[in-house]
Formats: C-alpha cells, sequence, structure tokens
C-alpha cells in the first residue's frame, strides 16, 4: 500500500516548483505572451479593417467602371447617331446633286438637239431656198428666152406690187 499514497516531501516539493514555475511564468512568461497576443489580435483587427476598406474601395471602383462604360456606351451611340445622320445627309446631298447634274445634262442635251435642230432646218432651208433658186432660174431662163413672155411677166408683177 505504500506505492499508492505519495510522500508528503514530495508532493509539498512539487507544489512549491508548481508555484515558483507559475510565479516566474506569470512575472516573465505570460506578460509577453499576452502581449503577443494582444499585438497579433490587433494585426488581425486591422488586416480585416484593410480588408474591408479595400473591399469598399473594389465596390467604388467597379461602380466607378460601370459608370465609365455606361458613359463610353452613350457616347458610342451618340456616334453612332451622328455618323448615321451625316451618312444621310452626305447620301441625300449626292442624290440631289445627281439630280441637279442629271437636269443640267438633259437641259445642256435639249439644248444641243435644239441648237442641232435650228442648225439642220437651216440648212434644209438654205439648200431648198438654193433648189428654188435654181429652179426660178431655169424657169425664168424659158420664159424671158422669148420676149413677149418677158413684158407679159413684167406687167403681171407690176399688178401684184401695191404702192403704200
Amino acid at each position: 500500500m505504500d506505492l499508492l499514497i505519495p510522500e508528503v516531501g514530495l508532493v509539498v516539493f512539487q507544489t512549491i516548483a508548481f508555484l515558483i514555475l507559475l510565479f516566474l511564468l506569470s512575472k516573465f512568461a505570460w506578460k509577453p505572451v499576452l502581449a503577443a497576443i494582444k499585438e497579433r489580435e490587433h494585426s488581425i483587427d486591422e488586416a480585416l479593417n484593410k480588408a474591408e476598406l479595400a473591399k469598399q474601395e473594389m465596390a467604388r471602383l467597379t461602380s466607378q467602371n460601370e459608370a465609365l462604360m455606361q458613359q463610353a456606351r452613350n457616347e458610342r451611340d451618340e456616334i453612332l447617331k451622328e455618323a448615321k445622320i451625316l451618312k444621310d445627309n452626305i447620301v441625300n446631298e449626292a442624290k440631289s446633286q445627281a439630280q441637279v447634274e442629271g437636269a443640267k445634262l438633259i437641259e445642256k442635251a435639249k439644248t444641243e438637239i435644239e441648237n442641232q435642230k435650228k442648225a439642220a432646218l437651216a440648212e434644209l432651208k438654205g439648200q431648198v431656198s438654193n433648189l428654188s433658186l435654181e429652179i426660178a432660174e431655169r424657169v425664168l431662163r424659158n420664159q424671158l428666152a422669148d420676149k413677149a413672155k418677158q413684158e407679159e411677166l413684167v406687167g403681171d408683177l407690176l399688178k401684184e406690187v401695191k404702192l403704200n
């Protein structure tokens, strides 16, 4: 039974040793350990705060990025709208100019046709008058070959001429 009961001296010695160890640990080890734990806790809180600030900054940047993207889309739409209007204006102007040029060409062609028609008519009149003169000359030569016919012609012409 001796083995089961610890000796009183050993228990007292172990208790004193434990108390000394506890005093030494509380004096020299607990304060630095607690300070290290506190510092670690502080650095973790600081890191969490920085992470929260970074998260808020990311949200702000994302929002700002979305706003910029929307602004860029609006500007793109406005530029496309202006380009379409400009294209339509250029096409309409080109059509209008083509119509004006076409009208000018048609008018020029009509004028040219009219001038050529007048020239052809003048040439035709000239040929008809030349033919008429040749015919009249031949007829007159035949008629004027005889003296009596000459006098009769002069008389007829005098009758036709009216004096003012």
